[in-house]
């Protein structure tokens, strides 16, 4: 039998995508008698339409962006796939126009209807925007239909639907978590250092920006925070209190993922930087615990908390900085170049887990410091077992050709 799955047609009263909050769905295609409806004296929605049901699931994480937004791309790819390509309403999809969707987020097509020109990312509003920049990993698939398992299941649940098409997919055997990649090594680590220090002082604006450098990247290695909590947060969380010793401790404050608080222990390295980063910017050498001045300052306007965007490319700049004094310095660190111009802030998070492990820091403190719900997701970190079995393996488990020894020396 052919494993073919055959093409869905597009709708021909769409033209274009557009994002959701400004589609307009006609009463043919918005859902209100989709097949899979639940029975209206059952439901818990007020919603009459499939847009309105899956805006009430999403705001569930109206309070957390990050999550709001990824879970609202997905939802959106699959209501507009559903209205636009295959002229169905979302409550109306079955199984098999699901694996229909599944092999079109593997390559989306017709790419010009659904893909940004050069995989550019517009505003929403703009008329480039598209759902897709373009085909997604698998990884990213995955991730995809897991939001979409969760959304059918919520809809289920609310009674809005009567079934969830998507539990029928046939799920592949979860392999085995890999070791985290996305992390800078500390020889790579330290060529950033290295950049950083020698960025130029001599006037003002210079100054000002070797500061922010600096203290981007010992605030991110140090405490291990993500984007969003370092874009959120504020001088004041830093606080301190007396030890068991009867010395004093620092501590700094953070909300994390699921509005989840913890507290990260602060080293004296890291108050000295405090000081350091305060003082050039004409504050108190510490903060006071009321204190709302952003934990990364503006060039201009003090008191004005930078986007995660900027920060973002607040610490790619200085990645990329790096990667262009490593390439002056050689055609043989071009491979540290590139993958310094790959890395991102949140690499700079896994750095500092990983750093931490290797260093030899319990696991159930490194999961407390980033906020780690399970030790099996701070267990990525560890890469010392997989050094020590590569050296063990390469070392003990040989060929020994005769002509082979004279090049190795062995």
């Amino acid at each position: 039998m052919s494993k073919a799955v055959p093409k869905a047609a597009p709708n021909a009263e769409f033209a274009t995508v557009q994002p959701v909050e400004s589609l307009v769905v006609p009463e043919l295609l918005d859902g209100r008698d989709g097949t899979n409806r639940g029975a209206a004296e059952n439901s818990q929605l007020s919603a009459r339409n499939d847009l309105d049901a899956v805006r009430a699931w999403l705001s569930n994480y109206a309070d957390t962006k990050t999550t709001f937004d990824n879970y609202r791309k997905e939802a959106e790819r699959l209501l507009l796939w559903a209205v636009v390509q295959l002229g169905k309403p979302l409550s109306s999809l079955t199984h098999e126009d699901l694996l229909l969707f599944k092999a079109f987020i593997a390559d989306p097509q017709p790419a010009a209807r659904w893909v940004s020109a050069n995989g550019g990312k517009y505003a929403r509003g703009d008329a480039r925007w598209r759902p897709f920049n373009g085909p997604l990993s698998p990884a990213s698939q995955r991730q995809a239909l897991i939001i979409l398992n969760a959304m059918f299941t919520w809809l289920v649940n609310a009674g809005y639907l009567r079934g969830n098409p998507m539990a029928l997919l046939r799920q592949r055997a979860k392999r085995s978590a890999p070791r985290v990649t996305r992390y800078l090594s500390t020889s790579l680590w330290d060529e950033v250092k290295l950049f950083v220090e020698q960025l130029p002082q001599d006037t003002d604006a210079q100054r000002a920006y070797y500061a922010r450098c600096r203290w981007l990247t010992t605030l991110f290695y140090l405490q291990g925070m993500r984007i969003s909590e370092v874009a959120g947060g504020q001088m004041g969380q830093f606080f301190r209190r007396l030890g068991a010793d009867g010395q004093d401790q620092w501590w700094l404050e953070t909300l994390g993922k699921g509005d989840k608080e913890r507290i990260v222990p602060v080293s004296a390295e890291l108050v000295q930087e405090l000081r350091s980063y305060r003082t050039l910017n004409g504050l108190a050498a510490l903060p006071t615990r009321a204190e709302e001045t952003p934990l990364v300052l503006p060039f201009k306007g003090r008191n004005r908390c930078l986007s995660r965007s900027a920060i973002h490319d607040a610490i790619k700049g200085i990645f990329a900085g790096a990667a262009m004094w490593l390439r002056a310095r050689g055609p043989e660190f071009a491979d540290r170049a590139d993958e310094l111009e790959r890395a991102s802030a949140h690499w700079l998070r896994h750095t500092a887990g990983s750093h931490q492990a290797d260093g030899g820091v319990d696991l159930r403190t490194i999961r407390d410091n980033l906020g780690h719900v399970s030790l099996n997701t701070t267990s990525l970190y560890l890469h010392t077992e997989d050094d020590a079995r590569h050296t063990e393996t390469v070392n003990r488990h040989r060929m020994n050709w005769d002509d082979a020894k004279s090049e190795d020396g062995n």
